[in-house]
């Protein structure tokens, strides 16, 4: 059965397994959800990912979720903005800083998927994927 909204899938996958305290979560593979877990990567939302063979044509991808002192899950907010049925786009001008800087937005522009501060650098444009913080 095909899944309609895969991207909410993983950050569902996340978000349960931090609030789980899990230090590890599968995720379904695809070209966008690794770009998206190299930018979480990047800013410092998850420890790291790897890639995981389920057959000679899928693969899925082992995110170790990253914790506080206190083991808190660093990601508190993951939120997904831009979804099949309601598509939500910005222009580069309207790209404020999330959160005063303390959380991301990832948007995917005409040169790929990156984080609002550079989709704003690059003065780009494009759909507002998620918000995290």
């Amino acid at each position: 059965m095909s899944m309609s909204d895969p991207i909410g899938d993983m950050l569902t996958r996340i978000r349960n397994a931090g609030r789980a305290k899990h230090e590890t979560c599968l995720v379904p593979g695809s070209k966008i959800k690794k770009s998206i877990l190299d930018l979480m990567k990047e800013e410092g939302f998850i420890r790291d990912y790897e890639s995981v063979k389920v057959n000679e044509t899928f693969e899925d991808y082992k995110v170790f979720l990253k914790y506080d002192q206190t083991k808190r899950p660093i990601i508190r907010e993951l939120i997904r903005v831009s979804t099949p049925g309601r598509r939500v786009y910005i222009k580069s001008a309207e790209i404020r800083p999330y959160k005063n800087n303390i959380g991301t937005l990832i948007v995917s522009t005409s040169r790929g998927i990156m984080t609002g501060k550079n989709a704003r650098k690059l003065k780009l444009g494009g759909e507002v994927i998620l918000k995290m913080s």
